[in-house]
């Protein structure tokens, strides 16, 4: 069973960047059958999905925030990171990461999130 752990400053000032980190605790992010993504979730609102890495180290961004993100990994540290720079305070969220389950199309896990809250 694979175990998310999102991780992170909580308060990041407007303009600077935003840099998460996602460690899996259990199990390796090594086998193809898992993709790794961060969504998050504004106050109030729903789920935005940010964007995912594959098994290959490929990479897909939602458009809305391609211009401001990175997703990557380190293997070796089972690490998943994300970093979105000139963050704004509709950056404010809840930012999760999430398994996406090859073997049966659909988030097999979550981690438990972390508030980041963009102000000066």
């Amino acid at each position: 069973q694979v175990q998310l752990q999102e991780s992170g400053p909580g308060l990041v000032k407007p303009s600077q960047t935003l840099s998460l980190t996602c460690t899996v605790t259990t199990g390796s992010i090594s086998p193809n059958r898992y993709a790794w993504s961060w969504i998050r979730q504004p106050p109030g609102k729903g789920l935005e999905w940010m964007g995912v890495i594959a098994y290959d180290d490929s990479t897909y961004y939602s458009p809305s925030l391609k211009s401001r993100i990175s997703i990557s990994r380190d293997t070796l540290k089972n690490h998943i990171s994300l970093q979105l720079t000139s963050v704004t305070p509709e950056d404010t969220a809840v930012y999760y990461c999430a398994a996406w389950d090859s073997s049966y199309s659909t988030y097999s896990y979550w981690g438990q999130g972390t508030q980041v809250t963009v102000s000066s």
